[in-house]
């Protein structure tokens, strides 16, 4: 589903030329769940950025089922990534004036569908958001936010998902909910790439790669081993 071959993302620094993201490659099949973990500032928010057409790499490439967004023209990477790609944010990102529905039905802008809203009140109910339907970000609790998020990222069937620390401002319960609906979207043939800091969101992975001053280090858990 995800193929990073000898990825590089540079940027210029006061000091110099920061290597964000230096030679990686990884792949993720369908239905696999791959953990990135690594410190604050090790470039994995760059990694996932560049694998999910979000920003160009300098070298490599980036295949998302066997197609290379960084050879699409802007408006058809931007329709590719909303065909194929979900993403799953710490901040959420939620737009702060739309109701629960309105978010998210979000995707559907860009991807108009007549069975959306069916599918984002069927989502709705999955997440236990239906007494929430019509309240703004700012009324909902943090688990009702990333919830409302993890709606909204899978309203266009995407089969991939890309998440960033999705744990990291959760508590054990929610964090859970959120781990436990990644395990289930894999089970169901997707794709989950996960960033994050934490061994414990690692742990419900099926691999780990440890990535430290922008490489992917040596050491790798598999719990197909």
């Amino acid at each position: 589903m995800l193929e990073i071959s000898q990825l590089c993302k540079f940027y210029n620094g006061p000091e110099g030329i920061i290597r964000a993201v230096e030679d990686v490659s990884l792949r993720v099949e369908t239905g696999e769940f791959v953990a990135v973990q690594g410190p604050s500032g090790c470039g994995k928010t760059t990694l996932l950025h560049t694998a999910g057409g979000l920003l160009a790499p300098d070298e490599g490439e980036v295949f998302i089922d066997g197609k290379n967004p960084y050879r699409m023209t802007q408006d058809e990477r931007a329709l590719f990534r909303a065909e194929e790609v979900g993403f799953v944010f710490q901040q959420f990102y939620l737009v702060p004036y739309l109701t629960v529905l309105e978010n998210i039905l979000a995707p559907s802008l860009a991807l108009p569908d007549p069975n959306a809203k069916k599918r984002a009140y069927d989502l709705i109910d999955r997440f236990n958001l239906a007494d929430r339907i019509d309240h703004i970000p700012a009324e909902l609790s943090t688990g009702e936010r990333q919830r409302t998020a993890l709606a909204r990222a899978i309203l266009n069937n995407q089969n991939l998902l890309l998440a960033d620390e999705p744990t990291g401002n959760l508590d054990r319960k929610n964090a859970d909910t959120v781990l436990n609906f990644f395990m289930e979207f894999t089970q169901s043939g997707g794709s989950v790439l996960m960033v994050t800091h934490s061994e414990s969101a690692s742990a419900s992975a099926h691999r780990i790669l440890h990535l430290k001053n922008g490489k992917i280090g040596t050491r790798e858990f598999s719990k197909y081993n």
